[in-house]
């Protein structure tokens, strides 16, 4: 009946009238007022191939929300006019390479970025039409004092970094317990020009060395590692068939002789996390970090032994569900952001119920989340969760790389883990830290991936005073919740520098200094306190014998072993990049 009454350009027309182009937009005029602030007949070509691009999903391809997206939508539609012959290739690719300026969106949205989260996830669910005009009440999980106070801070000290070259930032913060997104900001400001929208905690970002943590999980977890495991910390290159050798290392640029898992991970040293890796190998840890939440990680042959030092990218979203395990004592929680929806009636079409679930979440002193109730995936044992905790939350084992009275320490609160990263290129800095009842992860960058100086380091500036801020803000009427120890962890004293148990002569005498060390029962060391045998050395300079020395002689000496590698302890070490602990 319509194309009896209708011509197809009548038909087109009213189609384009209509059609939704995201936010209030419907039809192309508002669309082109809305996005270029003049007439649908005034669109050059780069401005209306992008506009044509949004109908098929406005609030996915929305310039405003996800600028990338948008100009890959953009570029199929100009391919398209392209292979039809309606452009020229050399409109085709001066119209691909045009950069567009939009008009900034209305500021009076408040907690923008979350909102346009929380419309995506509706639009899913109930699809645009009715998210748009069904009048919908929509109950959040966002907790507003806290999202305008991470926003406050984020803007303050990125003021303090221009001098850094960072020129963006973004704070995410969740309820391990429950998945609830309590603050979402996902730009310094969300209505400063195009890329301000750009929401960087649904983004892909590398996270450096704050997956470092996932990574020994998950060799605690399989119980090829103990806290107490020794790496030697020492030049090591890494053989794939058919690739240059892989001679990773460390951010101090030093090499730190023998240095066992908790100092290894604490001090985010690089080559023993690398020997970790390669222990644990590429495709197990990317199948075991899918399973955690981490989608991003497709196919292992895409990455290589750098993975654990960050080369893989992660949203910021993903990372929170991974982390949560290590609260959650060894479940990770799927975030939620809406707790309600209401049709305009008043007909309740979804709820969200969980035992632990508590309103006004930072206003009064919480104690620990009800455990047997987090319901989720068990991406660790609460064994290994306890382990990677106590590990991020010792002061005095990060000592080495960050000082004692950094900002990875939270001022009256010592029960606080966190764990920071910055990529080799300085492109992505951030900082990841938790209790058992809130989680927040700060990056800083830009979004255009220039890199930043390199003055922004782990601890010191970057991401670690924003989160230490934020950490602030959420815990000041909160008490210190420590990592709850399970019956299954022991704790015995082990040698300092070998890790293994010492022996105990007839006098009473341990045959090493030692410390103490928690350990899943039943993966206590052994006794190995005399670490003397023979080996060849050079006559020359008491130096571990090379295969091309010519003067060479056995000597006891005392040596230690890991997978990859040997070292003498007692050799000569003159001329060496060593800073051995």
């Amino acid at each position: 009946m319509v194309e009896r009454k209708y011509s197809k350009d009548q038909i087109l027309e009213m189609y384009l009238n209509q059609v939704p182009y995201g936010g209030t937009a419907w039809g192309i005029e508002e669309a082109s007022q809305l996005y270029f602030g003049k007439h649908a007949s005034k669109l050059t070509l780069p401005q209306a191939a992008l506009l044509a691009g949004l109908p098929q999903a406005p609030s996915l391809y929305s310039p405003y929300v996800n600028p990338q997206g948008a100009y890959s939508r953009q570029h199929e539609v100009l391919k398209r006019m392209l292979d039809d012959h309606y452009i020229t290739p050399e409109q085709y690719q001066k119209a691909k390479n045009t950069k567009l300026t939009f008009n900034s969106p209305g500021n009076t949205i408040l907690a923008p970025h979350f909102v346009f989260y929380v419309k995506s996830l509706l639009e899913k669910e109930y699809g645009e039409r009715r998210v748009q005009e069904g009048g919908l009440r929509v109950y959040t999980t966002l907790d507003f004092s806290l999202q305008a106070s991470a926003q406050k801070i984020l803007s303050e000290e990125l003021e303090s970094l221009k001098g850094y070259d960072v020129g963006n930032g973004a704070v995410l913060v969740t309820r391990p317990s429950t998945g609830e997104i309590l603050a979402m900001v996902g730009s310094r400001n969300f209505f400063d020009g195009s890329f301000g929208a750009f929401n960087v905690t649904t983004a892909l970002r590398q996270p450096g060395s704050s997956i470092k943590p996932i990574n020994y999980a998950v060799g605690i977890d399989r119980k090829i590692v103990t806290p107490a495991t020794m790496f030697l910390d020492v030049p090591t290159c890494f053989m794939v068939a058919g690739q240059k050798a892989y001679c990773p290392k460390n951010y101090d640029g030093s090499f730190h002789g023998p240095v066992q898992l908790r100092f290894a991970l604490a001090n985010s040293y690089n080559i023993p996390a690398v020997k970790m890796l390669a222990l644990n190998t590429v495709p197990d840890f990317v199948a075991s970090a899918s399973a955690v939440g981490i989608k991003s990680f497709q196919d292992p042959a895409n990455y290589g032994l750098s993975l654990t030092l960050g080369g893989g990218e992660v949203r910021m979203t993903e990372f929170a569900e991974a982390y949560s395990m290590f609260p959650n004592q060894g479940i990770n929680k799927s975030l939620v952001a809406v707790l309600k929806v209401e049709s305009r009636d008043g007909e309740v079409l979804y709820e969200y119920k969980d035992k632990n679930y508590v309103k006004e979440v930072i206003k009064k002193p919480l104690g620990y989340p009800d455990f047997l109730y987090i319901q989720g995936k068990r991406g660790v044992s609460k064994e290994t969760a306890f382990l990677i905790s106590h590990i991020l939350l010792d002061n005095f084992a990060r000592s080495a790389s960050f000082g004692t009275s950094s900002y990875l320490r939270v001022p009256g609160h010592e029960a606080v883990s966190v764990k920071t990263g910055t990529t080799d290129d300085l492109k992505d800095n951030w900082t990841v830290g938790y209790t058992p009842n809130y989680l927040t992860l700060v990056w800083v960058g830009n979004n255009d991936n220039t890199p930043m100086r390199p003055g922004v380091t782990s601890g010191v500036t970057g991401a670690a005073p924003i989160w230490n801020r934020v950490m602030q803000y959420l815990l000041k009427k909160q008490p210190d919740l420590w990592p709850k120890k399970p019956d299954s962890i022991v704790g015995i004293e082990v040698c300092t520098i070998s890790g293994m148990r010492p022996s105990v002569g007839g006098d009473g005498a341990k045959s090493c200094p030692t410390r103490f060390e928690y350990f899943i029962r039943g993966t206590e060391p052994k006794e190995g306190g005399n670490l003397k045998q023979q080996i060849p050395v050079s006559k020359d300079n008491d130096k571990a014998a090379k295969p091309e020395d010519p003067n060479i002689e056995m000597k006891e000496k005392q040596v230690l072993r890991d997978p990859f590698s040997q070292y003498c302890l007692d050799c000569n070490h003159e001329g060496e990049n060593f800073v051995v602990q």
